[in-house]
């Protein structure tokens, strides 16, 4: 009866004892998982005001470049529809794990972003509006923007891939399963890996 009742001392022991060792072995890698998801959100938080910043910029771009041809006025058009697709996108508490949500996220974006390169490069028709002083500074404004925007795509990109690595490998694995089984892989840009480099944008060129 006392080896029973020894037995079932010892085991619970002997596992805490287990337990503890893992724990001491694994340091600080205890924290990582919830380390790498701020590090991801405070990313995201980033990308989203640079995107922002972006479309705030357009009604003043679009009114400064009014002299267009009746024929290429449809230019102005689709940047404002293209503006309006973007900001009207309900954006889901869980996009950051969502793959679907950010792929339409991602879309509108980059339809803005086109219907901009499009509205450029008819402006270099117009010198009159290409030299004007309002353009020139919203031109250069944008083109910085432009820069932050894949700078901060960038490093929402490396924020993921470092979380999604850390709870898919051992031992965040291991931690994961046991302390923070709620955390989920994260969803990134389908974006090129040459487009993932600090750019260098420049609307002034042809």
């Amino acid at each position: 009866m006392n080896q029973t009742a020894n037995g079932f001392v010892v085991r619970p022991l002997g596992f805490l004892a287990v337990i503890i060792a893992a724990l001491a072995i694994s340091g600080c890698g205890v924290n990582n998982i919830p380390t790498y998801e701020q590090s991801a959100k405070a990313a995201w938080s980033e990308v989203l005001n640079q995107y922002k910043r972006r479309t705030d910029l357009i009604p003043n771009l679009v009114e400064s470049v009014k002299g267009f041809a009746d024929q290429e006025k449809s230019v102005l058009t689709e940047v404002t529809e293209a503006r309006k697709q973007a900001t009207n996108i309900q954006l889901p508490p869980d996009i950051l794990t969502n793959p679907e949500a950010m792929k339409k996220f991602q879309d509108a974006q980059a339809t803005l972003g086109g219907a901009l390169g499009r509205l450029m490069a008819v402006v270099e028709r117009y010198p009159d509006i290409k030299s004007g002083q309002n353009f020139l500074a919203l031109q250069s404004e944008l083109s910085g923007t432009e820069n932050r925007i894949a700078i901060a795509r960038r490093d929402y990109i490396q924020s993921v891939r470092a979380f999604n690595t850390e709870i898919t490998t051992i031992p965040g694995r291991w931690w994961k399963a046991i302390l923070y089984p709620q955390a989920k892989e994260m969803a990134a840009f389908d974006i090129p890996a040459e487009d993932q480099k600090v750019p260098k944008v420049d609307f002034s060129k042809p």
